[in-house]
C-alpha cells in the first residue's frame, strides 16, 4: 500500500476546520447574555488565534438573535449555540491561505471555505 501525501493548500484547509471545530465545541453551551457578547466574542476569538496557523478569527454574536430568544424566556442568558454565531476564520500554511466561514443557512450554522489561495 502506498502512502497518502496532501498538499500544503489542503494541510491549509484541514487546519481551518480543526479551528471550526474547537470553536464550536469549546464554546457550545457557554451562557450568554446581550451584555456579555462583546467580550465573549473577545474571548473566541483570542482563543482561536492561539491555535498554530491562525492569523485571524472574527465572532460575531448575532445580538439580534439573541435578544429575540430572550425575550421568549425569563432567564437573562441563554447558551451560546452555532446559530447566534457568525465566524471568520483566517489560516496561513506554508504560503497558502484559507479564508473560512461559519454564517447560518437555511436554519443551520452552515461551515465553509471561502477561498484558499497562494499567499507567497
Amino acid at each position: 500500500m502506498s502512502e497518502a501525501t496532501h498538499t500544503d493548500a489542503q494541510a491549509a484547509c484541514f487546519e481551518a476546520g480543526i479551528k471550526f471545530g474547537t470553536l464550536y465545541h469549546q464554546f457550545a453551551g457557554t451562557p450568554v447574555a446581550p451584555e456579555s457578547a462583546a467580550s465573549l466574542e473577545t474571548a473566541i476569538e483570542e482563543a482561536i488565534e492561539n491555535q498554530p496557523y491562525c492569523t485571524d478569527a472574527t465572532v460575531e454574536i448575532r445580538r439580534g438573535e439573541l435578544e429575540r430568544e430572550l425575550a421568549a424566556s425569563t432567564a437573562e442568558y441563554t447558551e451560546l449555540t452555532g446559530r447566534f454565531l457568525e465566524v471568520e476564520i483566517v489560516v496561513d500554511y506554508e504560503g497558502h491561505e484559507v479564508v473560512s466561514r461559519m454564517e447560518m443557512e437555511d436554519g443551520y450554522p452552515l461551515m465553509r471555505l471561502v477561498s484558499v489561495r497562494d499567499a507567497s
